[in-house]
């Protein structure tokens, strides 16, 4: 008797609920063995949730608040199969048309999902990354586009927060790293530490992401205070900052953003 393949699993990312619960219906009639495991609201989240999750397909909204679509795929890369749900199709008509990622464009059409559902079908049942040697270097390029795309953006420039009885405003650039504590997030910057309830992920969507990076999923590094990257166990690693003691673990969704140190 011939085995039967289990059921896919995916995972699917928009900052619209409803978007959302669209798409996973669709999905339901075009490919009911497929197991919707997880939706996520943002990049970050996507990124989370696929860690935790190991999702085989992951439908990734391109414009979503914090981290997009592209910096989310950069993260996941080749563990996953993509898709990029978007409104504008000319981000990534090279990478498109090359077949590295598969695309929907809003508002989705069941035959262009079909058409979808049966390349992702066929690539699971034939893994081959030979067959897409660019996907880094496209994704790599979408993200440069996006960012030309996304105009000048206000990000944080102070963070207010107590310390011992005073009330103070930390310059963003003295900030070494925040780190998710319970109910509060950790300041550490180059005057001490403090305390303050603003989650991580709200901080991440208002920090440049030129100069913060996610390094895990509680922990934000302030990348003009890093001294050197090491690699550690099952493609992990962890960075050591200018002058101090401590290191921080670097978690493998995010080690590509230090190969080059």
């Amino acid at each position: 008797m011939m085995a039967t393949m289990p059921a896919a699993t995916a995972l699917i990312a928009d900052d619209e609920p409803l978007l959302r619960e669209q798409l996973a219906a669709h999905l339901a009639r075009l490919w009911p063995d497929l197991q919707v495991i997880a939706q996520a609201r943002n990049g970050r989240e996507a990124v989370e949730l696929f860690d935790e999750l190991r999702p085989q397909v992951v439908f990734l909204d391109v414009h979503m608040p914090g981290m997009n679509g592209v910096e989310a795929a950069r993260c996941i890369g080749r563990r996953a199969e993509l898709v990029f749900v978007t409104a504008f199709d000319q981000y990534a008509v090279e990478a498109f048309a090359q077949g590295a990622i598969d695309y929907l464009v809003k508002p989705i059409e069941e035959d262009r999902l079909l058409d979808s559902v049966q390349r992702l079908q066929a690539r699971l049942r034939v893994a081959d990354d030979a067959q897409r040697p660019e996907f880094g270097a496209l994704l790599e390029r979408m993200a440069a586009e996006l960012r030309q795309r996304g105009g000048t953006r206000t990000h944080l420039q102070w963070i207010k927060a107590s310390v011992g009885n005073a009330v103070r405003l930390i310059p963003i650039e003295q900030v070494l790293y925040l780190r998710a504590d319970t109910k509060y997030t950790v300041v550490a910057w180059e005057g001490g530490e403090a305390l303050i309830r603003t989650t991580l992920r709200e901080l991440a969507d208002a920090l440049d992401p030129e100069c913060f990076v996610q390094v895990h999923r509680s922990t934000i590094v302030n990348l003009a205070h890093v001294d050197r990257f090491s690699h550690g166990p099952g493609d992990s690693g962890e960075v050591q900052l200018k002058g101090r003691a401590e290191r921080l673990a670097v978690s493998r969704s995010y080690v590509h953003l230090f190969r080059q140190m």
